[in-house]
């Protein structure tokens, strides 16, 4: 994706710098820098040389991602593990209906089955460093796989053996199952940058709506096969499925990491300091997140406890969310492509406040119908993060320190991704005369204003890239566009509202 606008800009730039003994810009030679970290948000001054950077523009030229070929199986094959890991992930809200509705642990709170769902997403995202480690030393991302693989099916068989043991769930359901999806997910996730460019974002989101094929497949699955098999045989169900299906796709993912070189640091301080959008990218994510974990593990409680939906029906509403993810996600990244990473991904996260304001907090009026149209609407947006975070990451460092910049960026993700849900069920109400009407409103509220605020984070990274592009303009004369129209007087706005395509 070009940094600038369109062609009539890149054509001023090049005039303006032009000349005898000087390399004249281009989309591909801006393209490049790009390949190299040389992003439009990388600071002056504290730029490392390509020496350091273990590669010359000449070898990015030629290495560039090919936008295609053997990457679209890796696209299949990635997806089917979104299916089997998040998708999967997703559909604990079936599981915290049951443990909510079932007295198995007597001496258990709400907050203790909410800690649960939480620490299997936060164990996963902090997994990023280690991930990047075993990359350093050596592993390759299919043996990365097969471990995640492995402790994925033993966390399951556990889980089916200790249902009766809080203790026991804790372990198995929330810490070894998100050990187990951190490996995967975490390992498997940058391969897709790595085999495309233009079409980088709707691979990815082809990738994330795989989280919701799943989602709707287990959602709907578990529903039915705890009602006829019962909670421990539906665990050893699952573990046999996944572990089938991710072998498959894990023999199928082929990572570019040998042509790419890419930087695998743990924890690369040095990137607040390169990237001045960077932090604002991590911030995005903490809030918008703490606004998707709620809608994500709540909507089936929600169901049952205050629109007064019957158990199926609830599994239907959730279904339908990941349904909306499944369609809604690859959506989301083309028209990322078309208009810019940023730009769509800060209009996929206001969506996500609006149809929470609009659509979830009258929900019980409506009944089962306008349900399912929030969690259809929704769903296309919510998790909008997950669909954009790795080009949106790309496009602030660039795609050589992607893999460490995403390491950061998982880390960030833990703290919500933990709590999120035990605030929302702490600020759940219940009585009489009020639960089928306040019972989710304040969850409702701070979800919506999670999502708000994110979308003000995100709207401070895209600045930085536009004053970047400023300065680059008047580094070089390139005269902002002329006429009164209003795009071009948009065009040439300032840098709070200009539209560019980033």
């Amino acid at each position: 994706m070009q940094s600038f606008d369109d062609g009539k800009q890149i054509q001023q730039l090049s005039n303006a710098v032009g000349g005898t003994g000087t390399t004249t810009p281009t989309i591909s030679t801006l393209d490049n820098e790009k390949q190299m970290g040389k992003s439009w948000g990388e600071d002056d001054g504290v730029n490392e040389s390509e020496e350091e950077r273990g590669s010359s523009i000449d070898d990015e030229v030629v290495e560039g991602p090919p936008d295609g070929g053997y990457g679209w199986v890796v696209v299949c094959g990635v997806t089917v593990v979104n299916a089997c890991t998040w998708g999967l992930n997703s559909a604990y809200g079936i599981y915290l209906a049951y443990y909510l509705s079932h007295d198995l642990h007597p001496h258990a709170t709400r907050y203790h089955y909410a800690f649960i769902g939480g620490l299997s997403v936060a164990c996963s995202m902090i997994l990023g460093p280690l991930v990047a480690f075993l990359f350093r030393i050596g592993w390759s991302t299919r043996q990365i796989m097969l471990l995640g693989i492995l402790l994925q099916v033993a966390s399951l068989i556990g889980a089916s053996f200790l249902t009766h043991s809080l203790v026991g769930l804790f372990f198995t359901q929330g810490v070894l199952f998100g050990i187990a999806l951190g490996l995967l997910f975490t390992s498997s996730i940058g391969t897709i940058s790595q085999w495309f460019d233009k079409k980088r974002s709707v691979a990815n989101g082809i990738t994330a709506g795989g989280s919701g094929i799943g989602g709707v497949a287990f959602s709907l699955g578990l529903s039915k096969a705890i009602d006829v098999v019962g909670l421990e045989w539906s665990f050893r169900i699952t573990a046999l499925i996944v572990a089938v299906v991710n072998i498959i796709a894990t023999i199928l993912i082929k990572d570019r990491n040998k042509t790419i070189k890419p930087t695998q640091n743990s924890f690369d301080v040095g990137l607040f300091k390169r990237y001045r959008g960077f932090k604002y990218v991590l911030a995005w994510g903490f809030f918008s997140l703490l606004g998707y974990v709620v809608i994500l593990f709540s909507l089936a409680d929600y169901g049952l406890t205050v629109a007064g939906l019957s158990t199926q029906q609830a599994s239907v509403m959730a279904a339908m969310l990941s349904l909306g993810m499944a369609f809604g996600r690859p959506c989301v990244g083309w028209y990322s492509d078309t208009h810019g990473r940023i730009n769509v991904s800060w209009l996929m996260t206001v969506i996500s406040a609006i149809t929470v304001f609009a659509l979830w907090m009258p929900g019980f009026k409506g009944g089962f119908a306008l349900c399912i149209i929030f969690a259809l609407v929704n769903g296309a947006v919510c998790g909008t993060f997950w669909t954009t975070i790795s080009p949106v990451t790309a496009e602030i460092v660039g795609l050589k320190e992607l893999p460490s910049a995403l390491s950061v960026v998982w880390l960030s993700t833990v703290i919500p991704t933990t709590f999120a849900e035990a605030v929302a069920l702490a600020l759940r109400r219940e009585g009489p005369g009020i639960k089928g009407v306040d019972g989710y409103l304040y969850p409702q509220i701070f979800s919506g204003v999670m999502y708000l605020v994110a979308a003000c984070m995100l709207w401070l990274a895209r600045k930085s890239l536009v004053d970047r592009l400023i300065e680059e303009e008047k580094k070089n004369g390139v005269e902002a566009e002329k006429g009164d129209g209003f795009m071009a007087r948009w065009k040439r706005g300032g840098r709070w509202w200009r539209w560019v395509k980033v």
